[in-house]
């Protein structure tokens, strides 16, 4: 196959992506013509280019279109992410915020990987426009891109499971019988729970604006708040818990939820992982409570709350605080930091290493730890009752060493920069696992990335890529077999 016929599918699937993404920019072009700030002119600028662009890839990769092979849809899902993270960009750098292009590219990458690490400040002022496409941003992030090449593809006749394989790989099972019907339940439950958190969060006092944005934020783990002081601005420990269980609820598998309204009943809320991932949140909080109570003086209800909201927002890589947990002393810090490799379930929108990886992961220790003391004997992990094969195992540690491998190397980078180790460690971790914010005076929770140098912001863009894209679906674009034929 030639290369550039290769790539023409591509272009026809991606078009319309950007054409999506072109009319989401008019929704904050509204909020500021409406408010009567300028950046309506930004936003406005930038759907057109978007919208151009989308229709010239549409009509130029026209025609008929055979079904993508496993190459193809590797190149796809990482075009798209690139491409919609490179115009997604321009309302950002062609506002009046004197923002700079990586500044641009940063915050909105950012957003795309549900991140929520920010150059921002001044968010109490800014305008709704800018606060809006933030929110849009990882709403889109959480699962959007994932669902519309969902939706693409069967439309086309292509079959696009391999590609959601691609962004949730440990997801095997086709919970409904039709690719179709999968992206369009998902695309229901996704937008029905952000609606229940819009409405539990602008009952307990936000605002209409406020209570948009910040579900989501939650629903999509991602962590944009509309105040530099995040959740803490609000003052309200009800807000805090709506939170804590929206974080929950968008950090389990979305399948799970599918199953559930196709009347098959709660079972899939009884695998492993989802029991393991809840009972592990509710021993860290009960941890952390105690010992805030005990070593720190701090009323209990207090300690609950903040402990839960805190926590649960590192591990599910949401990023929103409510106060700066750098102050509670050096334990905290360093549970802190722990807590930022293991991340939420295998299918949700969550990052991180992946909850379900860490259990397998764990199971193949154990295995051989048994085979060393009994040589002889036969062993075999388990999962949900059944024997899980020696590949999926070696891949969960595979994921787990190139996870930490990839953190090292990002490190080293950071602190090439004239980073500080706790500044470029803590940036490293929280960048691979889609968390937001770091540790130390500049990125910590009471920080932003703005005061980074160039070169430190371009290898956190690229450090969040990777980690939403697991890694090796970048990786296997910079290996020789992969271009070796071009996608025959």
């Amino acid at each position: 196959m030639q290369f550039f016929p290769a790539l023409r599918p591509l272009i026809f699937i991606l078009g319309p992506m950007l054409s999506f993404l072109g009319f989401a920019m008019l929704l904050p072009a509204s909020a500021d013509y409406v408010s009567g700030n300028h950046d309506w002119v930004s936003f406005t600028a930038s759907a057109v280019i978007s919208v151009f662009l989308g229709g010239v890839m549409i009509f130029s990769g026209s025609g008929k279109i055979e079904e993508l092979n496993i190459r193809q849809t590797f190149l796809l899902t990482v075009l798209s992410w690139f491409l919609m993270s490179s115009i997604g960009a321009l309302p950002f750098y062609l506002s009046f915020h004197n923002l700079t292009f990586t500044e641009a590219v940063f915050e909105t990458v950012s957003g795309l990987t549900t991140t929520g690490s920010t150059v921002l400040t001044g968010l109490d002022s800014a305008p709704p426009g800018i606060l809006l496409w933030r929110g849009i941003l990882q709403g889109i992030g959480g699962i959007g891109i994932i669902v519309m090449a969902i939706a693409i593809l069967p439309f086309l006749r292509l079959g696009g499971m391999q590609l959601y394989r691609t962004e949730s790989s440990d997801m095997s099972e086709k919970v409904l019988p039709r690719v179709a019907r999968l992206t369009a339940a998902i695309v229901g439950v996704y937008f029905g729970i952000i609606a229940l958190c819009w409405f539990a969060l602008w009952a307990a006092g936000m605002t209409s604006f406020e209570a948009i944005i910040h579900s989501m934020a939650a629903v999509s783990t991602g962590g944009f708040s509309t105040s530099d002081k995040s959740i803490g601005h609000f003052h309200s420990d009800l807000i805090e818990w709506i939170l804590t269980f929206f974080m929950i609820a968008g950090s389990l598998p979305f399948v799970s939820y599918v199953s559930m309204i196709k009347k098959r009943g709660a079972e899939r809320f009884n695998e492993p992982q989802i029991k393991g991932f809840l009972f592990f949140l509710l021993v860290i909080i009960l941890a952390m409570t105690l010992w805030l109570t005990l070593a720190k003086g701090m009323p209990i209800w207090h300690a609950l709350t903040a402990s839960a909201f805190n926590l649960v927002s590192i591990v599910t890589t949401t990023g929103f605080t409510s106060e700066d947990y750098t102050l509670w002393g050096y334990f905290p810090i360093i549970f802190v930091l722990f807590l930022t490799f293991v991340g939420g379930c295998t299918g949700s929108t969550a990052g991180g290493i992946k909850y379900l990886r860490i259990q397998l992961a764990a199971g193949a220790i154990r295995k051989e730890l048994r085979r060393l003391t009994m040589p002889h004997g036969v062993y075999t992990v388990r999962y949900g009752g059944k024997p899980v094969d020696n590949d999926t195992l070696v891949g969960a540690l595979d994921m787990a060493v190139i996870f930490v491998v990839c953190i090292i190397l990002i490190t080293l980078g950071l602190a090439a920069t004239g980073l500080d180790f706790t500044t470029s460690f803590s940036g490293a971790a929280t960048a691979m696992a889609n968390v937001g914010p770091g540790l130390g005076k500049i990125i910590g929770p009471s920080g932003t990335f703005q005061d980074l140098s160039e070169t430190a912001q371009w290898l956190l863009t690229l450090a969040m890529l990777l980690g939403r894209l697991e890694i090796f679906t970048m990786v296997v674009l910079a290996t020789r077999g992969y271009w070796k034929d071009v996608f025959v």
